[in-house]
């Protein structure tokens, strides 16, 4: 216990600015708080704190010291009330970041099952197909298609999707059929605005893959109104399969392009890595991965 002392001391006056402010908002005696971090300094062998008479200021080592000390007491207090959890139940609010077409046509159904699982844990769900940052926004947990997420976040598959290439047969009945994608130039294209690779089309040929630049006469940061204008005979569209199936099915989209495969495109889970995993997060993550894996 005298680690976890000496880095809970070394914390409070970091955090604190001072031995005297740590002692006050600890209820620890400024002797106790002094000796613990003169423990840490001469175990580890390298200053952690430059020391004046106004004030203190971490070292190159402490600040670096002071981030990882942060992660093992959060991972610590995380474990205690993970095993405390286990004999009540998983409680608190979840702030979860969802793309918009995507949360209302695949996650909303799943919401009350969730309810009934975890009648404890409050939702607090954000439609937007904008990147958010994770950290700054407080979010706890994102739902990310097809994007790569930053270093500093952790991914969990949960399934997915097919992008395919569309257009409704009044347009093409006018434009003609583009026998492969690099005939796109000739047509009017509908562009999804969040696209990660911007202007550039991905298909899996005969030969392998093939991406065309696309230029499009219009860009917008929802998919559904990309399908409508397309289905309005607006032009060709690239849009994932949970967006097109039905118009395909029902005739208002034909399918462009056969011989060429539209990119799969993952479904991903993300969260913080430099915060320990939550119960609640863990919990929300294993239904997820387990509703949409017939998926």
């Amino acid at each position: 216990m005298s680690q976890i002392n000496e880095m809970k001391a070394f914390l409070a006056v970091t955090e604190s600015g001072s031995f005297v402010a740590a002692a006050e908002k600890s209820g620890v005696s400024t002797t106790a708080l002094s000796r613990w971090v003169m423990q840490l300094e001469q175990r580890l062998g390298v200053r952690l704190l430059h020391r004046t008479t106004r004030r203190l200021s971490l070292t190159v080592e402490g600040e670096r010291f002071a981030e990882r000390c942060s992660d093992i007491l959060q991972q610590l207090s995380e474990a205690e009330a993970e095993l405390s959890a286990q004999a009540s139940q998983i409680s608190g609010r979840l702030r979860v970041n969802v793309p918009v077409s995507y949360g209302i046509r695949y996650l909303a159904p799943l919401w009350a099952s969730f309810k009934q699982k975890n009648p404890a844990i409050e939702l607090d769900l954000v439609l937007t197909d904008r990147l958010t940052d994770m950290v700054e926004e407080g979010f706890d947990l994102a739902l990310r298609i097809g994007r790569s997420a930053s270093s500093s976040l952790i991914s969990r598959p949960l399934h997915q999707l097919k992008m395919q290439l569309c257009a409704s047969p009044d347009y093409i009945q006018k434009a003609g059929l583009p026998a492969d994608p690099t005939q796109l130039s000739h047509h009017q294209i509908i562009a999804y605005s969040y696209w990660g690779s911007g202007n550039d089309w991905s298909f899996i040929g005969p030969e392998g893959e093939l991406t065309v630049r696309t230029k499009a006469w219009m860009y917008c940061n929802n998919g559904e109104t990309c399908v409508a204008v397309a289905e309005s005979g607006g032009g060709v569209i690239y849009q994932p399969d949970f967006l097109v199936a039905q118009a395909l099915q029902q005739g208002r989209l034909i399918q462009l392009c056969a011989d060429y495969q539209g990119l799969t495109l993952p479904v991903c889970a993300v969260y913080p890595s430099r915060r320990f995993v939550s119960a609640k997060v863990r919990t929300l993550v294993a239904f997820l991965q387990e509703q949409l894996a017939a998926e």
